[in-house]
């Protein structure tokens, strides 16, 4: 069916001067000649708007209304590990026919990223790290000049276990810079002891057996000391180390009593 014929400025004007008369919308109708529809939608269209002109607007008419919108993007808010596959399934449930396309441009602004592992945080933990933060948040660089800052880092040889994305095109997965590489057994790793301080870096140890209190306590024999000096502290400084349990344990505890060392109250999982 062809492309009905636009009804003219003049003409729209003209069936709301008539309406404004107190003519009703079928006389309007069969005086000029219109259907009924078209006048009653120039009419609505002048009461809420207050002009004539048809409202043009670029591109496809939206699927959703805004309010289905708005409920799609507050799912995604307060759950974002659900799927847009869940989406859909929710839109369906409540009767409004949509694709999973329409699901995926309604929240194309937030896109699928992977989502960052941070250790498990329980009110206790939550409470502890608050109560350090409140305690530590106005120190001025003087505060912390004076501490050493410890922690082991494992370190992978060859390339990375964390997971990667590339952009592509399709049928392009094996091509070389689309691929990353990986050799046999991981390619191993290396375990590693450092410390810093606002002055400078300390001591780095590479730790060749299995981390056990014992050991934790021979790099803080050799190592600990060796950064004091290193980084010319004096009689005042405080070491900070997480609390990991061969840092906690009775031999650690023992030798850093014994050597007095003054330890920062590190928060537990922060």
């Amino acid at each position: 069916m062809g492309k009905s014929k636009e009804i003219s400025q003049d003409l729209r004007k003209t069936i709301v001067d008539l309406h404004k008369s107190v003519s009703s919308l079928g006389a309007i109708s069969k005086r000029l000649k219109v259907q009924c529809s078209s006048v009653q939608t120039i009419v609505r269209k002048y009461k809420h708007h207050g002009i004539t002109q048809p409202l043009y607007h670029s591109g496809r008419r939206h699927t959703l209304a805004p309010r289905d919108e708005c409920t799609l993007v507050r799912n995604v808010q307060i759950n974002p590990r659900t799927t847009a596959n869940a989406d859909l399934v929710k839109m369906l449930e409540t009767g409004t026919k949509v694709s999973i396309s329409t699901v995926k441009g309604v929240l194309f602004n937030r896109k699928g990223r992977s989502a960052r592992k941070k250790p498990l945080l329980q009110n206790r933990h939550k409470k502890a790290i608050l109560r350090f933060a409140t305690a530590h948040g106005d120190k001025d660089r003087i505060f912390w000049s004076n501490d050493i800052w410890s922690d082991e880092a494992k370190i992978e040889l060859f390339g990375h276990n964390d997971h990667r994305y590339v952009w592509r095109e399709k049928g392009e997965a094996s091509k070389p810079k689309n691929t990353i590489p990986t050799v046999k057994h991981g390619g191993g790793s290396i375990m590693l002891w450092g410390c810093f301080a606002a002055g400078g870096t300390g001591a780095l140890h590479k730790i060749d057996d299995i981390m056990r209190e014992e050991n934790y306590v021979d790099i803080l024999k050799q190592y600990l000391k060796t950064s004091v000096r290193k980084l010319q502290f004096g009689h005042k400084w405080v070491f900070q180390m997480d609390n990991d349990p061969k840092h906690s344990s009775k031999d650690v505890a023992k030798w850093l009593k014994d050597n007095k060392v003054k330890l920062v109250e590190w928060p537990s999982q922060s």
